[in-house]
């Protein structure tokens, strides 16, 4: 099968698309402090399952889509995607071999970094203050770490069990 088919590439925007739908969706106030970043969970399981496709620049591109899409500052998302991009791949080939709950230990630590930057800038611009609240992605995007990587990858093998 090769490698640049038109199937491989609509997984990766399809995935983006879906999680920046998940990002913007109208949650429940009570559920809104706890969604997650989506989009960069969904950009850590591509740069670690194919580092060939996905890279700085698509995470970097995907940040930009991303700001636009949030009306944040321009850049913002875009910065904290690529630098998270940039750490992925340079472990990726470690990562990729330890179970789960250790790759959920360093899926925590990159959403640590992404709010602590976001935090750091909007706190450059203006005096900000970090309430719990704006934490409580990063729990939350760690526990659903195993949801979306095994639902990527169930999407990412569909093609060669078939």
């Amino acid at each position: 099968m090769p490698k640049n088919n038109a199937f491989g590439y609509g997984r990766y925007f399809l995935s983006i698309i879906f999680a920046m739908c998940l990002n913007i969706a109208a949650w429940p106030q009570p559920m809104a402090q706890f969604n997650p970043n989506w989009i960069l969970l969904v950009v850590i399981y591509w740069v670690l399952a194919a580092p060939e496709r996905v890279g700085i620049f698509s995470a970097w591109t995907i940040g930009l889509l991303t700001d636009v899409l949030t009306g944040r500052m321009l850049g913002l998302n875009a910065l904290t995607n690529s630098l998270v991009a940039f750490l992925c791949l340079r472990l990726h080939k470690r990562l990729r071999q330890y179970p789960i709950l250790q790759q959920g230990l360093f899926i925590f630590f990159c959403l640590l970094v992404s709010q602590f930057l976001i935090f750091w800038i909007t706190d450059s611009q203006t005096i900000a203050r970090a309430s719990y609240t704006f934490w409580l992605p990063v729990l939350t995007g760690t526990f659903f770490w195993p949801l979306v990587f095994f639902s990527l990858r169930a999407i990412r093998l569909y093609r060669r069990i078939r």
